[in-house]
């Protein structure tokens, strides 16, 4: 989906809420996974990512689209609601084992909401890959797929799969501007 196209769609729902669901479709994993990661614990996740998109609703007529894309904009909503949280009731929101308490720290916060919101501008990136790129990138990299898996499953050589992999790697370098950051594919072409 391109920018304009969200664009549509956030003007769509600044009118009508019903419109709000697209956005939420399009939005929910990242912003589920996000949260998820965190919390490490499904059920505090779920209720979390809810609240995220309750409030995003309810804040939408004042979003300024000013650079930063949506998803960044419901990631740091997700994360101001993770640190209200564990302010709030952090023993709700323990670990996988029960047994730990999220302790957070806002120099740490500040640090994940920056990956974050830098993973949000290169998942926008990797939509905007031709067809054949986006899907080896994301099966490589988001399935951690091997490259004969992936020629397999696309019925494309394992050459071919590695030119794809090389040039959509090569756009999103050029499109982050050169920054490795976090979640930022890496380079090994032979996994």
């Amino acid at each position: 989906m391109s920018d304009d196209d969200e664009h549509r769609l956030i003007e769509a729902a600044r009118r009508d809420p019903a419109h709000f669901a697209a956005l939420y479709d399009r939005h929910f994993g990242r912003i589920y996974a996000f949260v998820l990661g965190r919390l490490r614990n499904r059920d505090a996740a779920e209720d979390v990512t809810a609240e995220v998109f309750h409030k995003a609703l309810a804040a939408l007529p004042s979003f300024e689209l000013r650079g930063a894309p949506f998803g960044a904009w419901l990631i740091r909503i997700a994360a101001n609601a993770i640190v209200d949280r564990a302010r709030t009731g952090g023993r709700e929101i323990a670990g996988a084992s029960g047994a730990k308490e999220l302790a957070v720290d806002a120099a740490a916060a500040d640090a994940d909401l920056e990956r974050a919101e830098e993973y949000a501008r290169l998942q926008h990136f990797v939509d905007e890959l031709p067809a054949d790129q986006r899907d080896v990138i994301v099966q490589r990299f988001i399935e951690e797929r091997s490259i004969r898996d992936v020629a397999v499953r696309i019925g494309r050589s394992e050459g071919a799969v590695k030119q794809l992999q090389l040039r959509g790697l090569h756009a999103l370098r050029a499109r982050m501007g050169g920054l490795r950051g976090a979640g930022a594919p890496g380079g090994d072409n032979n996994a």
